[in-house]
């Protein structure tokens, strides 16, 4: 049996894995001029290749569309992965939250194991190949057309040519149009782990403050689309880093956000906090007694937002203005404009809708002969080599089911 995998990333590379140990005789054909360039960015370039929880915690760090997942990590889950690489001489070492990385902290490392497997394999690689249609007869998929005017053909093809995130790398979301012209419903693809910009004009002061240990919710009226603890940073335009990453993947239009800047102490055990520090200041000037209670850069932020003159004594505060600061530091508010847009994206939400893929095979239901795979799915995860364990899983299924049809 001949198969075409569209897409030389993650989930095209195990999907002729996957294809390749089950018999068939398979071709990869890539548009970049050579495999993985997505794959050499991830993780700061060292590839943070999935996450080493249990296999049942999987689908609960899949942001959208978890359960249409179950067969494909039932397939290939996390241990699987692991197994791959260390197999093929990618030794592997996990991080804080879980995170797998390769002990080079070399993603090449990462795309070289999958190159080495697919050798032996005999698949046969096609670089600067790139997809312009689909050979289509009596509803069954017959092949590929390429740049150039060539015709692959096939008995089967793997859709896996990724989304629209980081365009530069290959994935500029062509595939959705040539999908579109076949039938396929496409869900508006839309940028996910992206920088949220923020329209508040104090956040360019605070450009490059990280922090750490805080609590993050990205609300939509008073329904908490986000509620996280942990670390982000502050940007020229907004806000980044790993919470704000994540709560851009939930960011709709008209939301706000509220950063809790001590999450560990309740608003009662903040004020007596701010009670004791005012009584060891009480003949400083306020802009002069926060200094161990925030950030340097943040300290003028929140005297700004207060409502408290900076210049009046810390003795002659009122148990008002004193309430009024301990809820601004429970609670400073951002307000969201916007995301940074799929230049600045880890993944794409949004794309081919999964009830036109039958999850048990990764095979559309109304074409013939054609299956997806990885970041082109509508089905996104959060940070820590989550999505990429998507792309191998679906990918892995897509492979081995697509010999079967």
């Amino acid at each position: 049996m001949k198969i075409i995998v569209v897409g030389g990333g993650a989930a095209g590379m195990m999907a002729a894995i996957g294809a390749a140990e089950s018999g068939c005789a398979v071709t990869l054909i890539e548009r970049n001029e050579k495999l993985g360039k997505k794959i050499y960015i991830t993780g700061k370039g060292r590839c943070n290749l999935t996450n080493d929880c249990p296999a049942d915690d999987l689908m609960k760090n899949v942001v959208r569309n978890p359960k249409f997942l179950y067969s494909s990590f039932g397939a290939w889950d996390n241990s699987d992965t692991i197994r791959l690489m260390n197999e093929e001489g990618c030794e592997t070492k996990t991080e804080r939250g879980g995170r797998v990385f390769p002990v080079s902290d070399h993603a090449s490392d990462v795309i070289r194991a999958l190159k080495r497997r697919m050798d032996r394999l005999g698949v046969n690689v096609r670089l600067d190949c790139e997809m312009t249609a689909l050979d289509i007869s009596g509803g069954l998929v017959q092949g590929v057309v390429v740049k150039g005017g060539e015709i692959i053909k096939a008995d089967h093809v793997i859709i896996a040519c990724g989304g629209a995130s980081y365009p530069t790398t290959g994935s500029d979301g062509r595939a959705y149009e040539i999908l579109k012209k076949i039938g396929i419903k496409i869900n508006v693809p839309r940028p996910a782990l992206v920088p949220i910009i923020c329209s508040d004009d104090w956040i360019p002061s605070v450009q490059g403050l990280s922090l750490k240990n805080v609590k993050l919710t990205l609300l939509d009226g008073k329904r908490k689309l986000y509620d996280e603890l942990g670390e982000m940073l502050f940007t020229d335009k907004g806000i980044s880093g790993p919470l704000a990453l994540s709560a851009g993947s939930y960011y709709e239009p008209a939301c706000r956000i509220v950063i809790d800047c001590k999450p560990g102490l309740s608003a009662e055990k903040l004020d007596e906090r701010i009670l004791r520090d005012f009584k060891e200041y009480s003949n400083r000037d306020f802009s002069n007694s926060l200094s161990d209670l925030l950030p340097k850069s943040l300290i003028p932020v929140v005297i700004g937002l207060s409502g408290i003159a900076p210049d009046k004594k810390v003795h002659q505060i009122t148990g008002e203005e004193r309430g009024r600061l301990g809820s601004l530091i429970k609670g400073l508010e951002v307000h969201p404009s916007g995301t940074a847009g799929f230049g600045e994206a880890i993944i794409t939400r949004g794309g081919v809708d999964v009830k036109e893929i039958d999850p048990s095979t990764m095979c559309a239901r109304s074409v013939r002969g054609l299956s997806f795979a990885g970041e082109i799915i509508d089905v996104d995860a959060l940070t820590g080599g989550f999505n990429l364990q998507i792309a191998w899983s679906t990918g892995y299924l897509a492979g081995t089911r697509a010999a079967w049809t």
